[in-house]
């Protein structure tokens, strides 16, 4: 018998900006589950999913016959088998599913309880529409921008300014970003670009005037985008509605750098990130 976890009641709940001046649906399993599903059948062999195996670099599949799942078939269950094998004989029956309607903490929850690393999602009628993996989980984490610093940027600005700034969620077009710093990393820039290679999208951090639209929080990314020909990045607006310069565009006027393009990208100096974990690595080593 199939063991079915679904439909966990999916609620509003606030996500507090400094103070709480914004609410904010939680993240459901439909947002970041994988629909493009590989699957395979009851009456596949062994010798069928290690080719599957090496072709996708995936552990483990569902087993769907019809548009339900019936089982779970890994790399595991399939170790020291006849090739010939039929997979119904050999999958995994008592298996855990998701709704897409679930929140995304409580699947990453009931991964960690279960043990497993792939959820298959599934309607209510149990047809099979997607799967969500805790690589899936890692990535809404951290896609969620740190609302803190959007509020505390926003306050900043009209303090500094005496002007009314707003909030927006959106696109922003790649060539259109003025950089506010002059140098980026090149190793972070490299992760950068594998993150939205694979289709990690954490939104960057813009102002945005009447005729422009500064970057504040995001160069890696922005740049990394630029380098893969993406013309649009998801982005968290701060609107000001009248042409005044602010304090971030003096860079850009003394330095000379009014785009993405002029940004220089270091090779010498590894990212902070980065340095601090190659000398973590180093001291567990002398240990």
């Amino acid at each position: 018998m199939i063991m079915l976890h679904v439909k966990i009641n999916s609620y509003m709940a606030k996500e507090k900006i400094d103070r709480g001046e914004e609410k904010k649906e939680k993240p459901k399993v439909k947002d970041y589950m994988t629909t493009d599903v590989v699957v395979v059948k009851p009456e596949d062999t062994v010798k069928d999913i290690a080719k599957l195996i090496k072709k996708t670099g995936h552990n483990g599949f569902p087993v769907v016959e019809r548009g339900y799942v019936k089982g779970y078939i890994s790399a595991r269950d399939i170790l020291l088998k006849n090739t010939d094998e039929p997979v119904y004989k050999l999958m995994s029956r008592d298996i855990t599913l998701a709704d897409g309607d679930m929140n995304l903490d409580d699947a990453a929850r009931l991964m960690f309880r279960e043990g497993v690393s792939k959820l298959p999602v599934v309607r209510e009628t149990g047809r099979v529409i997607g799967l969500i993996s805790n690589s899936d989980v890692i990535r809404s984490q951290i896609e969620r921008a740190n609302p803190r610093k959007i509020y505390s940027v926003k306050r900043t600005l009209e303090e500094v300014h005496g002007i009314d700034v707003g909030i927006e969620k959106g696109l922003a077009r790649v060539d259109d970003l003025v950089p506010t710093q002059e140098c980026i990393h090149e190793d972070e820039l490299k992760g950068r670009i594998y993150e939205l290679e694979k289709g990690l999208a954490e939104p960057i951090v813009v102002v945005e005037k009447p005729n422009k639209i500064l970057l504040v929080d995001g160069h890696h990314r922005a740049v990394a985008a630029k380098e893969l020909d993406i013309q649009d990045i998801e982005a968290y607006k701060l609107k000001i509605d009248i042409d005044t310069e602010i304090g971030l565009e003096k860079v850009s006027r003394k330095t000379g750098i009014e785009k993405l393009d002029d940004i220089r990208v270091i090779d010498y100096s590894p990212h902070p990130m980065i340095k601090l974990t190659k000398k973590y690595g180093k001291e567990e080593n002398k240990s």
